[in-house]
Formats: C-alpha cells, structure tokens, sequence
C-alpha cells in the first residue's frame, strides 16, 4: 500500500466541498421538484434509491464515515444549501413556480441531455 491510500479520513475535504457528492445530491433534488411539478414526468424510484445507496458507498470508500455522511446529510444548514443551487439551476433554465410545464420542459430536457438530473425521471 502507498501512503496516499493511508491517508485518514480527517485529511478529506468536508462533504460540504466533495464535488461528485454535491452535484448528485442537487441533480436528485431537482429530479425531486420536476416530478412534484409536472404532471408528465415521474421519478424513476427504485433507480433513484439504487443512486443514493452507491452515492453513500462512494462516500464511505473515500473514507468518510456512516456518522460523517448522516451528519451531513440531516444538517439543516446543507440541506438549504443545496436546495439553494438547485432552485438557481432551475430558475436559470426557465423554471418558474406555479408554472408544471417550466418544470416539465426543464425535465424533458434533462432527460434528451443524458443528465444525473434525467437518469432519475421517466415520463408517465
């Protein structure tokens, strides 16, 4: 083993600052609002809960631990902020509340694009 694969898991950035983690969680949470909005499009579930047990793997192959990733993922402050960046990337796209087909053109979208966010919807 090298040292590099020694490192503990202190050494790792916060789960706030993991890139891969964050941008799925705020695809997921986008995923979430499109398939609450629009009348057309659904969440693929099973697929969705597959996604979110390989994402704690990841996190915990990195070295995090259960306790880092719980910690992390019910921590109020985290939550908004990542609902924060999701509501930015949908307003940026064209959503606009009280509207289901913004959220339904942004959801079609996501999945012709081949996106995290699309992987996770499915027309009804």
């Amino acid at each position: 083993m090298t040292l590099g694969t020694l490192a503990p898991a202190a050494a790792l950035e916060p789960l706030s600052q993991e890139r891969y983690i964050n941008d799925r969680l705020i695809a997921a949470r986008i995923a979430d609002r499109i398939r609450r909005e629009c009348p057309t499009l659904d969440a693929r579930m099973l697929y969705a809960y597959s996604q979110a047990r390989a994402l704690e793997r990841y996190a915990l192959d990195k070295g995090y631990t259960r306790q880092q990733v719980n910690a992390f993922l019910d921590d109020k402050a985290e939550r908004k902020r990542i609902y924060a960046v999701a509501d930015d990337y949908m307003a940026r796209n064209g959503v606009k509340k009280g509207d289901p087909e913004s959220y339904c053109r942004l959801g079609r979208q996501e999945i012709a694009n081949r996106t995290v966010t699309g992987s996770l919807l499915v027309a009804k």
